[in-house]
């Protein structure tokens, strides 16, 4: 296995991680808003954070899969871009 595939593998756990956490307490503030109207006020804008996590997410999956494709489709491996938006990515996780 190449370093490349061991970040890859590694943001790929971390995202699903983040993920699962997210939708717990995601899941958390949807039975707190439940009990009353008036608590969208206290906890709205937390809960658009969450949200905002998940797309995040799910946009790196998507550009790790980008990365997995193309590295597939060639044998001469990353580019150097695509060594970059990786681990900006890992760092990002």
């Amino acid at each position: 296995m190449s370093k490349i595939d061991e970040y890859i593998g590694e943001a790929v756990q971390n995202i699903r991680r983040d993920r699962e956490v997210t939708k717990k307490l995601l899941n958390e503030i949807i039975s707190y808003l439940s009990v009353d109207d008036e608590r969208h006020r206290d906890v709205g804008v937390v809960a658009a954070k969450y949200v905002e996590t998940l797309q995040r997410s799910n946009e790196q999956l998507v550009k790790i899969a980008a990365l997995v494709h193309k590295k597939s489709g060639n044998d001469r491996g990353l580019t150097e871009e695509d060594r970059a938006e990786l681990f900006d990515l890992i760092k990002e996780g």
